[in-house]
């Protein structure tokens, strides 16, 4: 299979608003990026850039979608007309997995481009072990972790040797070690293929060394920055900072904080979880004390998401026991297994890795008063519980916006919001600052640094080592068992 000719991007006035939405995700856009360019897309929070990797690989939809201004062009030709030419890798890989083994899920691709058998082996072999993927071809899918899932994605991606690659967060729940093999991966398919590049990564030092080109969205509309990447991050770089752009070396430090308080709320006993029968982690004894915070670090594949599932009572122990102090006990029962959903989601609030798994409400303003609601308050009392958390998350502006039409950042924003409007003694977070940008990150920290101090305590998965250093009372590093203990 030969490699997708390179292919060049124009933008003229191109903008894009979602169907029952007042503001547009990208507006007056002007851009061009020349065959075999390698760009960084950077901006806030918010300010399209998913929206315009979306339109680029023809995935926005009709009119009844959304409204569309001005030309968005692949080698002169409607971006909408022309769906694979282009390879997107979407911030939620769940989202590209549609096959039930590993080696067919890549082979997905290839075989809907009609290319011959005896071709598309080889290609999903040399995909998975770019990405570092070492699996059998017959491996589950739904086995993997969610950065495994991540690179499975992306293997699936480059077997399809597209024109223009497009990634979107590629590497934003991968280990240290998965990020370089990405990173490592997308080299070695740009200089053997010379496509076009256009990713999207908020902490951007991750992609300096391979990229030629860095390109801002203003929240507004339009370009803020283009150029060199010294020369934006180098003469650009206060406004950028203003703007919310993560500038190497320029991100907002925190003390340390300590945990003032003995009163336990919750402790695992010689833990064990996993899914179904398998165990994927064991032997976790932890102690979580009011207003501490413990980050669960780690490789990929290591069962940190089980582990959080299992604590927050939403997955059952595959050995030994997870209990909370008696204040938190709900009719005197101090296992949040055996608690119901109401008891659970005022007591222990959990925030999923995908933001999409917990929204089920129309709006984000009904999303966010479904917790207060099932505590038993009214409605006003409702709306005083919401309303802080509407402004100091930022999500004022679109609390009338359908919950799956949100940014990715703004979707990780809400639904730390959602299991905060149920005033949990224990919050539990999986990737808590996917996709946000140095504003919103802080902002975050912020947050939930004052929830330390007010006494909830906090269990996050991450892999954000500032973030650990910003929150981090106690942390906890798993490692993946070894083949012959997993049962």
């Amino acid at each position: 299979m030969a490699p997708g000719r390179p292919t060049t991007v124009t933008a003229r006035g191109w903008g894009w608003r979602h169907a029952g939405r007042r503001a547009w995700a990208v507006e007056g856009l002007d851009l061009r990026i020349d065959a075999g360019e390698r760009v960084l897309l950077l901006g806030a929070s918010g300010a399209g850039k998913s929206t315009l990797l979306q339109g680029l690989a023809g995935l926005l939809g009709g009119s009844d979608e959304g409204d569309q201004r001005g030309e968005l062009t692949l080698d002169g030709v409607s971006a909408a007309g022309l769906r694979g030419r282009a390879g997107l890798l979407l911030q939620d890989p769940d989202a590209q997995i549609v096959l039930a083994r590993v080696g067919d899920d890549v082979a997905f691709g290839p075989e809907n481009l009609g290319v011959a058998r005896e071709e598309i082996w080889p290609l999903v072999v040399e995909a998975l072990d770019a990405v570092g993927l070492d699996l059998p071809l017959d491996h589950s899918t739904s086995a993997l972790s969610g950065g495994q899932k991540q690179r499975l994605a992306l293997a699936g991606i480059i077997a399809m040797r597209p024109g223009l690659v497009l990634l979107d967060e590629p590497t934003a729940n991968l280990d240290p070690d998965g990020v370089r093999e990405v990173v490592d991966a997308i080299e070695r398919m740009l200089a053997r293929t010379g496509a076009t590049l256009v990713v999207v990564e908020h902490r951007v030092a991750t992609w300096l060394p391979i990229v030629d080109r860095v390109v801002v969205l203003a929240a507004g509309g339009g370009v803020l920055a283009d150029g060199a990447p010294a020369d934006v991050l180098g003469s650009a770089a206060d406004s950028l900072v203003e703007a919310g752009v993560w500038v190497p070396g320029r991100a907002t430090r925190f003390t340390p904080l300590r945990s003032r308080s003995d009163l336990e709320v919750m402790r695992a006993i010689d833990l064990a979880v996993g899914r179904g029968t398998r165990i994927v982690q064991s032997g976790i004894d932890l102690r979580l004390a009011a207003g501490s915070a413990l980050c669960i670090t780690g490789p990929n594949g290591a069962g940190k998401s089980t582990a959080a599932l299992a604590l927050g009572g939403l997955l059952p122990p595959l050995g030994g026991e997870v209990q909370v102090g008696e204040a938190l006990a709900a009719r005197g029962e101090r296992r949040p297994i055996r608690w119901s959903s109401r008891e659970l989601i005022t007591r222990i609030g959990s925030v999923f890795q995908d933001p999409e798994h917990q929204f089920v409400a129309p709006t984000v303003r009904a999303e966010l008063a479904i917790g207060p609601t099932a505590a038993g308050l009214g409605a006003r009392d409702v709306d005083a519980r919401i309303d802080p958390l509407l402004d100091a998350l930022r999500l004022r502006a679109i609390e009338r916006a359908n919950p799956f039409t949100l940014s990715g950042g703004e979707k990780r924003r809400l639904s730390v919001a959602t299991a905060l409007a149920a005033g949990p003694s224990v919050l539990i977070l999986d990737e808590p600052t996917f996709g946000q940008d140095a504003r919103t990150w802080a902002e975050l920290v912020r947050l939930l640094r004052g929830l330390q101090e007010q006494g909830t305590a906090l269990i996050a998965v991450t892999h954000d080592q500032d973030f650990v250093d910003a929150v981090a009372t106690d942390r906890l590093e798993l490692h993946p068992l070894p083949v012959e203990s997993v049962a």
